[in-house]
């Protein structure tokens, strides 16, 4: 009887190691599918997630729909490129260039964008929450309905950009430039910090959650005008930085 016992668990000790190697090989697979994704062409829908993508040139490239996120692009040429709906979620993009792409309904939360190159770029109803910007180049950008919730924005160029009915709520938007800039729609800027931010010559009249405060914090000047029932501050113009 017990040798019976002894050869029935030596039995099932072997099956018992035969699935553990297929599970092992299994995930060794998995594994290697989701590197071999980091080697592929750029394409729509690609899964670069998590890749190392930096400086390279992928200007004009179709990546609409891509998986982005957590990837490394930083100094990589996107100027032209089709990013629309693409999930670029933590996505590094230090001096990046994305010059004139097409991102609108892109996914750019969390970002890290250090003097990135956006100019011309169209991103309508794109997600910059969270987004880490700083001296990022949005001049004649196409911003309409983008979210900037809780953005770091210090210093970006948004000079000519469309922003009608985007959102900076609780955004630092310390030395921003809207010079220029279509503020129409009901631009919400409630609670953001306007520290010296550039609105000279802007039509705020019917931007939403501004406060007294933050406008007499804000760089402006006689052309600039203001919502109802703020007024304009007796130290404006701001001196030259």
């Amino acid at each position: 009887m017990i040798p019976t016992v002894l050869y029935g668990i030596k039995i099932a000790s072997r099956w018992a190691c035969v699935l553990l190697l297929l599970v092992v090989a299994s995930l060794n697979s998995v594994e290697v599918a989701g590197a071999a994704d980091c080697r592929s062409s750029p394409d729509a829908k690609v899964d670069w997630s998590g890749c190392y993508k930096r400086q390279l040139m992928l200007g004009g490239s179709n990546l609409r729909d891509a998986n982005l996120y957590d990837a490394d692009l930083s100094f990589t040429d996107l100027s032209n490129a089709n990013l629309q709906s693409a999930d670029l979620e933590k996505t590094t993009l230090i001096r990046t260039l994305l010059a004139g792409a097409k991102a609108d309904g892109a996914k750019f939360e969390r970002i890290e964008a250090y003097r990135a190159e956006m100019s011309r770029i169209s991103a309508v109803d794109a997600s910059f929450v969270n987004a880490e910007m700083q001296r990022v180049n949005l001049k004649a950008a196409n911003l309409a309905g983008a979210d900037f919730t809780k953005a770091e924005l210090g210093r970006v160029n948004f000079e000519k950009a469309i922003l009608t009915g985007a959102k900076f709520n609780l955004a630092n938007m310390s030395r921003v430039s809207l010079t220029n800039a279509r503020l129409d729609g009901g631009v919400d800027f409630g609670e953001a910090f306007m520290f010296r931010t550039r609105i000279e010559g802007v039509d705020l009249s019917t931007a939403k959650g501004l406060k007294q405060d933050q406008i007499d914090l804000a760089c402006g000047d006689s052309q600039t005008r203001l919502p109802l029932g703020l007024t304009m501050p007796s130290d404006w113009p701001c001196q030259p930085d």
